[in-house]
């Protein structure tokens, strides 16, 4: 066997072993893609939430993922872990498996763990490692129950023929070689292989001594501590040569670490995405064809409902509006999104039922008028010149996304809804991971360090605190010379900013992403592994939201907006002195309202509350509705620099720039400005005979700025 390929890292704790890995998947890219490193494997605690991610990125670079995990057990009175790598599909499905099940079965008061029945029931596709020294078997170790060690073991060879092995690992920490002593007897005695392997926390070994903090994160320990988890420094991504050094004496573990990824043959890939089914019966030909018929039925009826009620916009007939229809339904249909349509419709339309308050829409979404006629969105889209295309397009196949806000005091309820509607197994909520970031970092590293809390924060409000936006402790460091200053006359302070920016980005708790929720075909656990968030009690997917559509699954956006409510409760107040409000009729045009926003008064008015859009109002004296979503639109980052501009061509008698008789109607009511996506489609439409579809795909290359798109766009343009 070649030296170069005499060992194989299998034990790699990325950012998702939370508080304990301190590997991302980039960096793991990055040393790979430096390093040649044929094949590695990942290992994580407790979960396979990096399963997908690490599989795709490290295949696209040469390297050879091989997927496994650390799953707690249960046996002889002891909980701890025991690592498992898939060999193959089937493999993988039963780590999937029990890595949900570990967290579906288990209470809150346990950590997640599963029985070791479970684990003897799935047979040859899954390669089981003993584990480490802090692991099920080390545990059992350090209360001297031998004979259950012995009785385990026989009974994971017997079930895992060829593919048990007992893990050797030498990291200098305590107990580990009277450990050792005991497995070399171990293997000889059963006729059980050895493999050699490296518990890898971190890539550099410089990183020791922040890792050993992020621990004290973890646990809430102070480094000064003497009785809490502490690792040696030989917790790295140690080279091939160090392994081949450090195993000499034996030969045959470092020749197991190879042979196994040899026989790990398959690894997690992308999926397109597999939409769920409305229609639950009968074979899915014929539930597709009775959703396309339900959807046409749908959509013409609420469209004759809401012409009935609202009319139609200014200088459209009705005959124009049913033609844009019928154009929506063919594309909808073509693009086979039946389904999807009448999933989000029903959700929205038993909420309205149920006086759950629901958005009007937002997003591209409102640019579709089979949403208006089925009542997921409120806004009839020809009146304000959307354009459906940017929402759904056939030359830019990408899954439809209805943005919808509900009342937050009862988005459980409709939650609860899709889950009776579709199935308790087949409905989840959508990991989310909270990160280090330069704040956050500097106020942990500073808790577990014991600097006085008023110092950590004086430093913490030197930097700039913007959400959308987040400043890195990097970029504080080279920006803010207060901040170089304390450092250089702090040694403590100095020590904090370095370890700090050692562990900056790292995740720091999993919770329930705010919207997110998937609906799938089958059981979930077919798709992806899950999650269950012990404080809010729901099912939620292993992987985020990227990974999770990456997986396959369909995700729909259940958002909650207190204004919503703050409506709602407005008109139950009003309702109860007798006056009645619809609040899907009122007036746009309301002098009394418009004077209000005028008058800078929008105090928890949504989009309109903050002290620069109340500057804004006042200067751009909005006569209209148009003004105001005019306004919206301008006031974010970009847009921004274009509002002295639309000030002076509103409010002033100077000359609006005429740039063409084609684009002048199209930017006549923003005053010259261009502000709108769809703007840009339509003049892209009239000024270059694009079609609907590709002038969206304009839109989109300017929106990216990837230059050969715009190179691309420019010549077909012009």
């Amino acid at each position: 066997m070649d030296k170069y390929n005499q060992f194989n890292h299998l034990k790699i704790h990325s950012q998702y072993s939370i508080c304990e890995g301190a590997a991302k998947i980039e960096d793991l890219v990055e040393f790979c893609k430096k390093n040649k490193t044929p094949s590695i494997g990942i290992s994580d605690t407790s979960n396979l939430c990096g399963a997908l991610e690490f599989s795709e990125n490290l295949s696209k670079h040469g390297t050879q993922p091989i997927i496994g995990t650390q799953i707690n057990f249960k046996y002889a009175g002891e909980l701890g872990l025991i690592p498992l790598i898939a060999k193959s599909e089937k493999g993988y499905k039963c780590i999937v498996e029990l890595s949900s099940k570990s967290y579906l079965d288990s209470d809150n008061l346990s950590l997640p763990h599963c029985k070791i029945e479970d684990l003897l029931k799935i047979g040859k596709d899954i390669i089981v490692l003993t584990g480490s020294v802090n692991g099920l078997i080390g545990k059992l170790f350090d209360k001297g129950k031998d004979n259950e060690i012995k009785e385990i073991y026989k009974l994971l060879n017997k079930t895992f023929i060829n593919n048990f092995y007992i893990e050797i690992q030498r990291h200098n920490d305590e107990n580990e070689k009277n450990f050792e002593n005991f497995n070399l007897k171990k293997s000889e005695e059963l006729d059980i292989p050895i493999i050699a392997t490296n518990e890898v926390f971190y890539i550099d070994k410089n990183m020791h001594e922040a890792h050993d903090a992020l621990t004290c994160i973890g646990n809430k320990t102070y480094l000064s501590e003497k009785n809490r988890i502490k690792y040696s420094n030989q917790h790295y991504f140690k080279s091939d040569d160090e392994m081949i050094d450090l195993f000499k004496d034996l030969p045959e573990a470092l020749e197991n670490s190879v042979s196994i990824s040899m026989r790990c043959i398959y690894r997690p890939t992308t999926l397109n995405p597999i939409l769920p089914m409305y229609v639950q019966e009968g074979s899915e030909a014929e539930a597709k064809e009775k959703e396309n018929h339900l959807l046409v039925d749908m959509a013409n009826k609420g469209f004759q409902d809401k012409i009935s009620k609202f009319g139609t916009a200014e200088n459209y007939h009705v005959s124009f509006y049913q033609d844009r229809l019928d154009n929506e339904l063919s594309i909808i249909l073509d693009m086979d999104y039946a389904g999807y349509f009448l999933i989000v419709s029903d959700s929205i339309n038993w909420s309205k039922n149920n006086d759950i308050p629901v958005g009007p829409g937002r997003g591209s979404g409102a640019g579709s008028l089979v949403a208006w006629s089925l009542g997921i969105t409120d806004l009839d889209p020809i009146k304000f010149n959307l354009v459906f295309e940017r929402f759904l397009n056939p030359h830019r196949i990408s899954m439809p996304d209805f943005d919808i806000d509900f009342c937050p005091i009862r988005r459980d309820e409709v939650i609860n809804y899709i889950k009776q509607r579709y199935g308790n197994d087949r409905v989840a909520q959508i990991i989310t991971f909270g990160k280090l970031q330069a704040r956050a970092v500097i106020r942990d590293v500073g808790r577990v360090m014991e600097i006085p809390y008023g110092q950590v924060d004086n430093l913490c409000r030197l930097i700039p605190n913007n959400p959308a936006n987040p400043m890195t402790l990097s970029d504080a460091l080279s920006e803010i010379k207060e901040i170089g200053l304390i450092r250089k006359s702090d040694e403590t302070i100095d020590r904090l900013l370095k370890l700090s920016l050692s562990l900056e980005g790292l995740y720091r708790h999993a919770s329930t992403h705010a919207a997110g929720v998937v609906i799938s075909n089958g059981k979930l656990e077919e798709y992806v592994p899950l999650y269950m968030d012990q404080k809010t009690n729901s099912l939620v997917t292993q992987f985020n939201m990227k990974w999770v559509e990456q997986a396959g699954l369909v995700k729909f956006d259940i958002l909650g907006l207190k204004t919503l409510s703050v409506i709602s409760e407005c008109c139950k107040q009003l309702e109860a002195i007798g006056k009645s409000v619809d609040i899907t009729s009122i007036d746009f045009q309301d002098e009394k309202t418009l004077k209000l926003f005028r008058d800078g008064e929008t105090s928890g008015v949504f989009q309109f509350e903050s002290s620069g859009m109340k500057d804004l109002l006042v200067k751009a004296h909005p006569n209209n509705f148009e003004d105001l979503i005019a306004l919206i639109a301008l006031f974010r980052p970009g847009p921004m620099e274009n509002i002295p501009q639309y000030l002076e061509s509103k409010n002033t008698d100077i000359e609006i720039e005429d740039l063409h008789e084609l684009i002048n109607p199209i930017i006549a009511d923003t005053y010259g400005v261009i502000i709108y996506q769809e703007q840009v489609i339509q003049i892209a439409q009239k000024l270059a005979g694009y079609s609907l579809g590709e002038a969206d795909l304009l839109r989109r290359a300017m929106g990216k700025k990837i230059k050969s798109e715009m190179d691309d766009q420019k010549e077909r343009f012009v």
